[in-house]
């Protein structure tokens, strides 16, 4: 660094008189910062194999590169990264958990690329978790890195909203750094202030967040962040009082915004509040962007005018004469009509904290962080955005309520296959239906409960849901919710017109080959409907009167809910099989799994289990096992089906449906059948502790079905499914198969009488041999034929307790020279992974399972 250019350490002593102690420990404080980000900047383009970004994918060490080089050309350094404090620098830093983020982040990077790069040498895209923030707000070494000319410092930040109003758990360097710069007794007051106007580092933020998680904390981590960094490091708010004002006919922009996503306007205020700042980055005499257009300022005095200003004014609560304010720090009149102005306030609380926001509309419903797609086609037209906010502001001053799904997300769901109904449920082929209608085998179900898979309707009443599991196979492309708010449909129509669009998608595959046209002629029949496709179907205020209308069509229900509305369970009509999802052991596990929009998650699930108690009919408490997420805790689900004693107990590896935004998953989270049958039968023997510990009602469960194509594994209790062996008694004989018909039957007398209940055993029927578990078939039909593709045939059939592969992929026995020279090559990799499973865990949160004795398992041949 040279001289001139070079904030020193000295200037952030406390005082001149401080004592040498204190020196030696500022200057090795400044070190230790300096050395730690210089060995980062380092590590990003020479180390290892790959880094990971913000939502956990992994880019190539040449892929960072060419980011890079792209920066480069608009004047980056060469080690990638210019300082943050470096004159004619502008940096853009975010995070995100879902894309959205990142997506506003490249879009503001390319926006001011193409207005502004020729004013400044570098516009660098960077992550928050790849900075040092103490080395880079403390320490200025932007003549090392050619700095000296071009327009002041910019810092720009675009940041979600996480679990209780947080950054990511990779991003939450950033905070604790400038908190703890803030408070640091050898930083001396607002480090970040110059007198040099060329020097004056400015900022803006804007926030992502949903207030269907709660309100307060709406953009928290962008207003927390940008108040810090100007009201008490002595930062800058980048835009004016005189950007994007009412002389332009627009309302004005702030250094600081928030999108909501539960409103869904966030594109709108983003715009907004690019184009603010777009403007701002260009110097004085330029031509300003609105709207993404330019536009000439038609009195260039009064422009120069208020160039001069600028710098004087440029927040309204600061002024380079009034030192009171300085010393005060930014923002000290919270009351004051400039302040909000200038939209720099952020770290005062008001009365109306919403303000900040400037959301456009409360009428859109959407995700947190979630709904950006990278296809241009799914993002939705601003006029149209305008129209539907116009249609249903007018909708709200009647007192409607809105309408649940917004033309953005119908327009996403539709691209994944959904067939809407109404204005807030959905129908959809199951893969399983035509499966089965190609004689390829049918779905866990029909195994373990004897559907007939091309006879069955995936459906929702609700597309909302009060969770945004990590593992949903749905990508989040549907709204969230704590409750009911929109428009009602009626459930008779919901019901005709779902059978319709089924019957429908049934007929259109006729034509796929290898369809069995006896079965594709008893599929337009509907006999059973699986509650399960998205969203909370037990939300639907009218749920009752719904199931009544599948069973007057003789419709079996299978309802699955996620255990966080015990009320609406309780008040439940006897359905076939109801479902709770019970997807963590520990209250932290089921906000990292579930990331549930109800901050009592945990027992509203304990309460609705225990509600299962007292249902008459078929419970089951659902497992969904990922691997390096939930897998642990084998106790805590014991003790959660406990509380219900519930019929059955399934557990199913989760399905990875490929890499998502919405989701940190990858294929090793996804366990292999043994793993999950090892998992059943470590939780059988928790169950049974439970029970042999005292709990004299606790009902015994044992191992009664399983189904190896769908990593599945079914627990029954015995006193409800079990009977002697006719041919043998000293065996059991499973039940757990329905007698639909007789369902039907009852259900229908309950109807006309609800004081005439049932129960559990009224309704069974017989296993077939070839469902139960411990069958050679593993739970596939001998009715259809397993199909594989032609390249995608397991090269090993059977292994060792230790993975070790003993069968080939004909199922005739290994040698043993072969056997012995496969377990040398996984010894060999146990020296490199370890013995045991090992879960490392990524930036960006994503988790990562490593286990040598599964070496052998996903190979495959050609036949």
């Amino acid at each position: 660094m040279k001289a001139g250019n070079k904030p020193s350490s000295l200037p952030f002593l406390l005082g001149a008189s401080a004592a040498g102690a204190t020196l030696v420990a500022t200057v090795s404080l400044w070190m230790y910062h300096r050395h730690s980000k210089k060995s980062r900047r380092l590590g990003l383009l020479e180390s290892g194999d790959s880094q990971v970004d913000g939502d956990g994918a992994q880019k190539s060490k040449n892929d960072n590169m060419i980011h890079r080089e792209i920066d480069i050309e608009k004047g980056s350094t060469a080690d990638g990264l210019g300082r943050v404090l470096s004159q004619g620098t502008i940096t853009i830093a975010y995070c995100s958990t879902t894309g959205t983020c990142e997506g506003f982040a490249k879009k503001l990077h390319k926006e001011i690329l193409h207005h502004s790069a020729r004013h400044y040498k570098l516009v660098q895209l960077i992550q928050v978790s790849e900075v040092d923030w103490w080395d880079e707000l403390l320490n200025n070494e932007g003549e090392a890195n050619g700095g000296g000319t071009g327009g002041p410092p910019i810092l720009i930040f675009i940041l979600p909203t996480w679990t209780d109003g947080t950054l990511p758990p990779n991003s939450q360097n950033l905070l604790q750094s400038i908190s703890e710069i803030s408070t640091d007794w050898r930083v001396a007051p607002d480090p970040l202030r110059s007198s040099s106007p060329e020097l004056q580092l400015r900022v803006g933020a804007f926030g992502m967040g949903s207030s269907a998680y709660d309100a307060h904390t709406v953009g928290k981590p962008a207003k927390e962040v940008f108040s810090c960094l100007v009201g008490k490091l002595g930062a800058r708010p980048l835009v004016s009082k005189n950007v994007g004002g009412k002389r332009e006919g627009k309302t004005k922009s702030k250094s600081l915004m928030v999108g909501d996503s539960e409103v869904g306007d966030s594109e709108v205020v983003f715009e907004k509040w690019m184009n603010g700042i777009v403007n701002s980055v260009i110097p004085s005499g330029q031509n300003n962007i609105v709207d993404g257009k330019k536009k000439t300022n038609s009195n260039p005095k009064k422009q120069q005018r208020v160039e001069e200003k600028k710098v004087e004014q440029d927040c309204a609560c600061k002024s380079a004469g009034d030192h009171n304010k300085d010393e005060a720090g930014c923002c000290s009149n919270p009351n004051s009509d400039e302040n909000n102005e200038a939209g720099c306030c952020s770290n005062q609380k008001s009365d109306d904290d919403d303000s900040m926001t400037d959301s456009l509309s409360e009428e859109f419903e959407n995700d947190d962080d979630d709904d950006d797609d990278d296809s241009e086609g799914d993002i939705l037209d601003v006029e149209d955005m305008g129209n539907v906010i116009k249609s249903q502001s007018s909708a709200k001053k009647l007192g409607e309520p809105k309408e649940m799904v917004t033309p953005k997300q119908a327009k996403a769901l539709k691209k994944e296959g959904y067939k809407l109904i109404g204005t807030h449920s959905a129908v959809k082929l199951c893969r399983w239906t035509k499966h089965q209608l190609r004689g390829r085998g049918g779905c866990y179900k029909h195994t373990h409960y004897g559907i007939t898979s091309y006879q069955c309707m995936e459906a929702t009443p609700s597309l909302a849901c009060a969770n945004k599991c990590v593992f949903c196979w749905r990508h989040h492309k549907n709204p969230v919710g704590r409750e009911w708010r929109w428009k009602t449909d009626e459930p008779k129509m919901i019901v005709e017109e779902a059978v319709k669009a089924h019957v429908d998608m049934i007929k259109e595959t006729r034509g796929i080959p290898g369809i069995q046209m006896d079965r594709w002629a008893e599929a337009h029949r509907v006999r059973h409907c699986a509650l399960s496709l998205v969203g909370e179907p037990i939300m639907y205020p009218k749920i009752n009167e719904l199931l009544h209308e599948l069973h007057e069509r003789k419709i079996s229900t299978f309802l699955v809910t996620n255990g966080q509305h015990p009320q609406a369970i309780n008040d439940l009509i006897p359905i076939t099989q109801l479902y709770v999802s019970v997807d963590a052991s520990t209250p932290e596990t089921l906000e990292a799994v579930d990331r549930p929009l109800f901050k009592d998650a945990w027992d509203r699930l304990k309460k609705s289990l225990s509600c299962l108690r007292n249902k008459g009919q078929r419970t089951v408490a659902r497992l969904t096992v990922v691997k390096g997420w939930n897998s642990d805790e084998i106790g805590g689900y014991a003790r959660l089906i406990a509380l219900g004693h519930c019929s059955l107990v399934e557990v199913k590896g989760v399905t990875f449906c490929g890499k998502s935004d919405a989701s940190n998953l990858n294929m090793s989270n996804s366990p292999w059948h043994h793993e999950v049958l090892q998992f059943t039968k470590l939780l059988l023997k928790e169950l049974n502790a439970i029970r042999e510990g005292g709990d004299d009602l606790m009902p015994e469960y044992d191992l009664a079905c399983e189904h190896k194509h769908s990593c599945s594994v079914l627990l029954a209790r015995v006193d409800q499914f079990a009977v002697p062996d006719e041919n043998d008694p000293t065996k059991r004989k499973w039940r757990t198969w329905i007698d639909y018909d007789k369902f039907q039957e009852l259900a229908a007398l309950h109807a006309a009488d609800p004081t005439c209940t049932f129960g559990v055993e009224d309704y069974v029927a017989d296993t077939p041999n070839w469902a139960v578990y411990g069958a050679d078939e593993e739970g596939f039909d001998p009715t259809d034929n397993r199909h594989r593709k032609k390249k995608k045939h397991p090269k090993y059939t059977k292994f060792s307790e230790d993975g070790v592969p003993t069968h080939d992929t004909f199922n005739e026995p290994l040698g043993d020279e072969e056997i012995s020279k496969l377990r040398k090559l996984m010894e060999e990799k146990k020296k490199q992974v370890g013995e045991a499973t090992t879960v490392t865990e990524l930036q960006g949160g994503e988790k990562v399972i490593e286990d040598a004795s599964l070496m052998f398992r996903g190979l495959t041949v050609s036949r």
